[in-house]
């Protein structure tokens, strides 16, 4: 057997091996000499350990990483102690799982857990915020949003559109209401030539709600050749009505409502009207008329006409009388029966109730 102590030892751990030294051996007793026949000697040796740190979940920072098994003399037995002479660091990937918020699956939170011979690792965690942010963000925008959809549905109940002005025109308009004056509870308006549909709306009302909040009611009687769908060019009086003039172009919201006339409608033959000619109108109708029809029997027979551009039902053979009965029917199916109208240029025949 060796007469021999290790006083000392040095352990670096670098990565996953470390190394020791052993200084100049301190002999047995106090001699102060080796035994007869034994010399000191110096023993470097290199014990390989290998540090695997338990993972650690950022919802436990406290847990303690394994500890290597001590390391003694192959020969003595004799335990050696071993320091860390610096800390060990690694980074362990948490997943965005350990939290109840929605992550990106890409995020992650680095923590760096220091070791030490005598203390439990410690923790710093650098958690992205992006989820708290995000989700605080939705709940906040939600209310907002509803609200927004609420305050568009109560307000206007109707499409959305634009508004400008001019100066008005009954008589020479598209509609071709000569003679014919608005009641003094609405207000005129040019319709949208690019859904004009040979006048079908001509006659008709629509509600109109201006940026002021404020609702007017304004009878069609005109076309706006160069107006797009839900652009209405109003008579002026309307257009002040919801907004100061200067502003020239303003946002509306519309919707097709009743004009509440007054009086049964009339039916107006235009000039030139005869036997061998026929061109009727319908004025003051409280609904868009759809088609007007002619019998020359009183009514067991039905025949049709073709509505113009300006507003007129015509059938360019005329039906051979100078006396028909006509039908109306309007937008809503609703129809009326006018008996005996004659086939005179220009006149004029009121009927007995309204759509």
């Amino acid at each position: 057997m060796k007469y021999q102590n290790i006083a000392s030892m040095g352990l670096a751990l670098l990565s996953s091996a470390a190394t020791v030294s052993a200084s100049p051996l301190v002999l047995r007793g106090n001699s102060g000499v080796c035994p007869k026949g034994y010399s000191p000697t110096v023993i470097t040796m290199s014990v390989p350990i290998t540090a695997t740190p338990t993972p650690v979940a950022i919802e436990e920072p406290t847990s303690t990483p394994s500890t290597p098994a001590p390391v003694t003399d192959s020969e003595t037995q004799t335990p050696i102690q071993i320091e860390t002479s610096s800390p060990v660091g690694y980074v362990a990937a948490i997943p965005s799982s350990t939290t109840e918020a929605s992550v990106p699956e890409t995020t992650q939170a680095a923590v760096v857990v220091t070791t030490s011979s005598s203390q439990a690792p410690a923790v710093h965690a650098a958690v992205p915020t992006t989820s708290s942010v995000t989700e605080e963000a939705a709940v906040s925008q939600t209310p907002v949003a509803q609200s927004k959809q609420a305050s568009v549905s109560s307000s206007s109940g109707g499409s959305s559109g634009e508004a400008t002005f001019y100066g008005g025109n009954v008589a020479g308009g598209t509609c071709s209401f000569s003679g014919y004056t608005i009641p003094s509870n609405l207000f005129g308006t040019a319709f949208s030539g690019a859904v004009w549909d040979n006048a079908a709306k001509c006659g008709s009302c629509v509600a109109v709600t201006g940026p002021n909040g404020k609702t007017i009611k304004a009878m069609i009687v005109d076309k706006c050749p160069e107006c797009a769908e839900g652009h209405f060019d109003l008579f002026q009086d309307a257009f002040a009505e919801l907004s100061d003039i200067s502003a020239g172009v303003i946002d509306i919201t519309y919707s097709a409502v009743s004009c509440d006339l007054e009086g049964p409608l009339k039916l107006k033959n235009k000039e030139g009207t005869s036997a061998y000619w026929f061109s009727m109108q319908v004025v003051n109708a409280n609904e868009p008329v759809t088609k007007l029809e002619v019998s020359t029997d009183g009514g067991s027979n039905w025949q049709s006409t073709t509505r113009t551009d300006y507003n007129f039902f015509e059938n360019s053979s005329g039906f051979g009388t100078d006396s028909v009965t006509v039908r109306v029917t309007g937008e809503s199916g609703t129809t009326v029966v006018v008996k005996n109208v004659g086939s005179e240029a220009g006149s004029e025949i009121t009927a007995g109730s309204n759509l």
